[in-house]
C-alpha cells in the first residue's frame, strides 16, 4: 500500500507511540488527508486479527471499499445486507469483490460490537489492533470507548480531523477519555500548499435567518428545535437556490439543512428551478441513501440537501461546492462540513463555499494553524490572533487578510466611523486627524523630560518623596516603553519582510494583541512589559 510522505511518517509514529508504551492513540489528520488509507495500511500490516469500527453505514462502506481499492481481503461485522452492497460497490469500482468472511481484517458496525458482545468475546481476544473512525466520540462510559474493553490484548488507534467534542469533554484517558497519546499531522493550510487538497473561495451572501432566541445546549450547538423554528421563519431555501444558482450553477453540490422539513422544501425548491436535488436525513432508508449517492456521483443528481448526514467521514472528491443553510456553534462540525468541498478532483480548480448563515465569521478559517490536544475545551469563536474575515459587498466573497480591499474585485468599502482605534481596526491611516493627534499627544508624554513630569508637584510644594517617588516610577516606565519599542520596532520589520504593508501591519499588529500601535507606546510600565513579552513571543510566527 503506496502512502505519501507526511501518511508514512504519521504511521510510523503511531508504530513508535506503540511501541513507546502508549496503548491507545489519537492520529489527527485534516479532512482529506487521507485517514482511511494510514490506517488501512495499518490494518493490513500482518501482525494477527485487526479491526475498524465506525459508527455509521457510510462510513463502513467507505473504509471497506479503501480497503478494497488497496487490495485488503476483508469481513464485515454488520448487517448482512451491508456485506452485500459493499460486495457490489467493489465489483463497481475495482472489478471484484474483497469481502472474505475468513479473512484477519474486519471492519465493524460500533452497535452490532455492542449488540453482540457476549458472544464476540472469545473473537475479541485474539483482535491485535483495532481502529476507530471519527475518534472524537470516544469517552470511557459511552459505547465507542466500551466497544475498546473487547479488545484486551490490541492496540488501539483512533483517527479525527477535528479531536474536540462540542460537549467540552476530555479525550484524555484518566479525565473521561481513552487515549494517552495524541499525534498530530500537517495542517490543512500545509495539505493546499502541496497540491493534496484543493484550496477554496468564499461567498457569503446576506440571509435573514435570526439565531437571536436560540441557545447553545450541554451538545456544544445550538438547540435543534429552535433551530428548525428559526429556519422556518426565514427566507433560507430561496436564498440558497438562489445564489446556487447564481455562483455555482450545475455544479455538485451538498447543502447542509437544519431539519428534515427544511430539506425535503429546499429540495423541492431546487428541482422547481430545474436544479436535480434529494433531501436526504438519518430517517432515509438504506436503499435510499445508496442509490442517490450512486445518482450524485453520475451526475444525474446535482444537489444532495442533508441534515448533518455528510459532515463526517463523507468521501466524495466531486463536491464542487457545499452551502451552509445550517448555523453551527460546534467549530468540530464546522470543520468536518467545510472539508466535505477541499478533496481534490480535476472537475474543480477550487472548492466554493456558500455560507448563508454566518459560520465562516463565526468560526474563522478551518485551515489556520492549530496546536490539537486530549485534555478538551470547545474551539474559541473569537481569536484576536486571526486576520478578519472581510466580506465583499460587490461580489460576495469572503477574505482572509489585512487588505480592506477586495482582492478578487477590487472594491474597497466605506469605513463608518473614524474616531476610535476599534472602528478601523487599528489602522492609524483611517483615523480622525484630531483623534490621531491626541493619540500621539498622550504617547509622547512617555518621552517628555523628568524635570517637565515633576514640576507641577514641586511647584504645588509636594514633600520631596513625593517628587522623587515620581520620578523614579517615570525612568521606569520609560525605560519599559523603550524595551516595548525596539521590540514593537522589530516585530514590525519581520512583518514588512512578510510582504505586509504598512497599513496591514498596523490591523495584524491590533488584532494580534488587542491595542493598536500608538495606544501601545502609552501603556504604563506593567502592561508594557506584558505587551513586550507577547510581541517577542509572537514574532516567531513570521
Amino acid at each position: 500500500m503506496k502512502l505519501r510522505p507526511y501518511q508514512n511518517e504519521g504511521k510510523q509514529a503511531i508504530l513508535n507511540a506503540w511501541e513507546s508504551g502508549s496503548r491507545y492513540v489519537l492520529y489527527v489528520l485534516p479532512t482529506g488527508g487521507g485517514k482511511t488509507v494510514v490506517f488501512s495500511s495499518i490494518l493490513a500490516d500482518p501482525v494477527g486479527l485487526t479491526v475498524a469500527v465506525a459508527h455509521r453505514r457510510e462510513i463502513l462502506g467507505q473504509i471497506s471499499m479503501a480497503l478494497a481499492v488497496n487490495g485488503v481481503r476483508h469481513s464485515i461485522l454488520g448487517p448482512d445486507k451491508a456485506s452485500r452492497t459493499f460486495s457490489a460497490q467493489h465489483r463497481d469500482e475495482v472489478g471484484r469483490s474483497y469481502i472474505d468472511p475468513n479473512a484477519r481484517v474486519c471492519v465493524a458496525s460500533v452497535d452490532t460490537l455492542r449488540a453482540r458482545e457476549g458472544a464476540l468475546k472469545s473473537w475479541g481476544f485474539q483482535v491485535r489492533r483495532w481502529v476507530q473512525d471519527e475518534a472524537h466520540h470516544m469517552l470511557e462510559d459511552n459505547k465507542w470507548g466500551k466497544v475498546a474493553s473487547l479488545f484486551p490484548n490490541a492496540h488501539g488507534l483512533g483517527v479525527t480531523a477535528t479531536p474536540l467534542r462540542g460537549d467540552g469533554r476530555s479525550l484524555q484517558e484518566g479525565r473521561g477519555g481513552v487515549f494517552q497519546t495524541l499525534i498530530q499531522g500537517p495542517s490543512p493550510r500545509w495539505l493546499i500548499n502541496k497540491g493534496y487538497l484543493a484550496d477554496y473561495r468564499i461567498f457569503a451572501p446576506l440571509s435573514n435567518i435570526n439565531l437571536g432566541g436560540v441557545n447553545v445546549t450541554q451538545s456544544g450547538d445550538f438547540n435543534r428545535v429552535k433551530l428548525a423554528q428559526a429556519a422556518k421563519e426565514s427566507q433560507i431555501v430561496g436564498d440558497v437556490t438562489e445564489q446556487y444558482r447564481r455562483l455555482a450553477p450545475g455544479e455538485m453540490g451538498v447543502t447542509f439543512v437544519t431539519d428534515v422539513k427544511t430539506a425535503e422544501n429546499l429540495a423541492g425548491h431546487f428541482r422547481l428551478c430545474g436544479v436535480p436535488a434529494v433531501a436526504l436525513s438519518a430517517e432515509s432508508k438504506d436503499d435510499e441513501r445508496v442509490e442517490a449517492l450512486k445518482a450524485f456521483k453520475s451526475g444525474e443528481i446535482k444537489q444532495l440537501v442533508n441534515v448533518d448526514l455528510f459532515g463526517e467521514g463523507f468521501d466524495l472528491p466531486a463536491i464542487q461546492v457545499v452551502s451552509f443553510a445550517r448555523p453551527t456553534a460546534s467549530y468540530g462540525l464546522y470543520c468536518q462540513q467545510f472539508g466535505r468541498v477541499l478533496r481534490r478532483d480535476n472537475r474543480k480548480t477550487h472548492g466554493k463555499i456558500i455560507d448563508h448563515v454566518g459560520n465562516v465569521v463565526r468560526h474563522g478559517l478551518p485551515d489556520k494553524p492549530r496546536e490539537w490536544s486530549l485534555e478538551g475545551g470547545r474551539a474559541p469563536s473569537e481569536d484576536m490572533a486571526a486576520p478578519p474575515l472581510r466580506t465583499c459587498e460587490t461580489c460576495l466573497k469572503l477574505w482572509e487578510g489585512y487588505s480592506r480591499a477586495c482582492p478578487f474585485c477590487g472594491h474597497t468599502p466605506e469605513i463608518q466611523g473614524r474616531s476610535l482605534p476599534e472602528q478601523v481596526e487599528g489602522d492609524l491611516f483611517e483615523l480622525d486627524p484630531e483623534v490621531l493627534a491626541q493619540m500621539r499627544g498622550e504617547a509622547s508624554k512617555i518621552d517628555a523630560p523628568e524635570s517637565e513630569i515633576i514640576a507641577p508637584l514641586q511647584y504645588a510644594g509636594a514633600p520631596v518623596e513625593a517628587v522623587r517617588g515620581l520620578a523614579a516610577n517615570h525612568r521606569k516606565r520609560q525605560q519599559a516603553q523603550r524595551e516595548l519599542r525596539d521590540t514593537m520596532a522589530l516585530w514590525g520589520g519581520y512583518a514588512k519582510r512578510a510582504g505586509l504593508s504598512e497599513s496591514a501591519r498596523l490591523i495584524r499588529f491590533f488584532r494580534e494583541f488587542g491595542v493598536d500601535v500608538l495606544s501601545a507606546q502609552a501603556l504604563g510600565k506593567p502592561a508594557a512589559e506584558d505587551l513586550r513579552v507577547r510581541v517577542e513571543l509572537s514574532i516567531g510566527g513570521f
